[in-house]
């Protein structure tokens, strides 16, 4: 179970999580769909989740290079 925190603003998720063990960082779309991203560190889920970070331009550039699936 994952500990989701909504997300305001933003056009494309609506929810996001993290597992710092298994470095994998957990997105909901609008759509209900829900998507994991593995390889992310503490430090990419900080930027990530940054006050003014757009998060549908950082899963562009950033997370789909990493490995990553529907959950």
């Amino acid at each position: 179970m994952h500990d989701w925190q909504t997300v305001a603003g933003s056009t494309r998720i609506v929810a996001e999580a993290y597992d710092s063990e298994a470095q994998t960082i957990y997105v909901r779309f609008h759509d209900g769909v829900e998507w994991w991203y593995s390889d992310c560190p503490q430090s990419i889920w900080e930027e990530f989740t940054a006050v003014g970070q757009s998060r549908g331009q950082y899963i562009a550039s950033v997370l789909d290079g990493k490995p990553n699936g529907p959950c």
